[in-house]
C-alpha cells in the first residue's frame, strides 16, 4: 500500500537567522518522523520531505504559523516506502545554484502559466517555444513534446546556454519548465533579462502537470531527486532506475543482464567502452 506521502514545495522569501531555522525545522522534522531534504538560504526555502499523512500534514500545519514559510503550494505524490535515506537540513547561499545570487524571484519573476494553459495551448496548436530548463540526464526519462534540451548537466550553466539559442526566439512566446517550478523563478528573470520578450513558467513544473492534467502532450517519465528516480504520469513510480556512472535510464528489470554492474556501468556505459 502507497501509505507514504511525499510533499514538494518552495517559497522565495527573505530570511534571516539561518542557523536558529535550521535548528528548529531539523528538531521537528525528526519529532514527526519526517526524512528528505530542507534547504534554508537568504533568498527563501525549498522542502523536499516524506512521511506519513499525519506528519506531513503536521509539518504543513508548522510552516503555516510563520509568515516567512506560510502559503506554500505542495506537490505531493504518494510510495509504499520513504525514498530518502536520511533527514538533512541545509543552510545555502542560494535555493537554486545559478552562480548569480542577485537574481531574487522573491522581489522579481516571470509571469506563471497553469497546467490547464499549457495543455489547451498545446490542443490549440499555439506558435510557442518550449524550454525544458533541467539537466540533461533528467530528460532523458522523458520530456514534453517539441520541448527544447539546453544540454547542460548543471543548472548553473542555464546563463550562458541561453546566449546559444536563436536571437529569433526572442520574439516567440517563450513556456518554460521544470520538475516542479522552482528552477524557472530564477530562469525566467535571467531570460528576461537577455532580451526575451514573452516569457512564461509552467506553475508547479512538470509534476503539477501531472496532477492536473496527466500525461497528456508529455513522452516518458519524469525524474525525480530521490530514491523511487522517476515518476509516471500517473505520479506513481515508474520501472527505471538509474545507472550510477553515466546517469543514464536503467530498465529495473536490466539489472539482471550479464554487462550491468551496480554502481560501475550499464548498457549505455558498456556501448561507448
Amino acid at each position: 500500500m502507497n501509505d507514504i506521502v511525499n510533499i514538494s514545495g518552495y517559497k522565495f522569501a527573505e530570511l534571516d537567522n539561518l542557523q536558529d531555522y535550521q535548528r528548529l525545522f531539523k528538531d521537528k522534522c525528526k519529532a514527526l518522523g519526517l526524512m528528505g531534504t530542507v534547504l534554508l538560504t537568504p533568498e527563501g526555502s525549498n522542502h523536499l520531505l516524506a512521511g506519513s499523512r499525519e506528519a506531513t500534514d503536521a509539518y504543513r500545519a508548522f510552516l503555516e504559523t510563520d509568515p516567512n514559510f506560510a502559503g506554500i503550494v505542495f506537490k505531493q505524490s504518494y510510495s509504499d516506502r520513504i525514498p530518502f535515506r536520511r533527514l538533512r537540513v541545509r543552510v545555502k547561499k542560494e535555493a537554486i545554484t545559478t552562480g548569480r545570487p542577485e537574481v531574487n524571484p522573491g522581489k522579481f519573476t516571470g509571469p506563471h502559466i497553469s497546467a490547464a494553459t499549457l495543455k489547451q495551448w498545446y490542443d490549440e496548436g499555439k506558435d510557442m517555444f518550449i524550454l525544458d530548463t533541467r539537466n540533461d540526464y533528467e530528460i532523458k526519462f522523458g520530456t514534453f513534446d517539441g520541448a527544447v534540451d539546453l544540454d547542460i548537466q548543471e543548472f548553473s550553466a542555464f546563463d550562458e546556454a541561453i546566449d546559444k539559442l536563436d536571437p529569433a526566439i526572442k520574439d516567440k512566446p517563450v513556456v518554460m519548465f521544470c520538475t516542479g517550478g522552482i528552477r524557472c523563478e530564477k530562469a525566467s528573470p535571467i531570460m528576461m533579462e537577455k532580451g526575451f520578450k514573452e516569457v512564461y513558467q509552467l506553475d508547479g513544473g512538470i509534476l503539477k502537470y501531472f496532477e492536473e492534467c496527466g500525461g497528456e502532450h508529455y513522452h516518458g517519465d519524469c525524474y525525480v531527486f530521490d530514491g523511487r528516480v522517476a515518476l509516471k504520469t500517473d505520479l506513481s513510480v515508474s520501472n527505471y532506475g538509474q545507472c550510477q556512472k553515466c546517469q543514464n535510464p536503467i530498465e529495473l528489470t536490466e539489472g539482471q543482464i550479464p554487462h550491468y554492474m551496480k554502481a560501475e556501468h550499464c548498457g549505455h556505459c558498456a556501448a561507448v567502452q
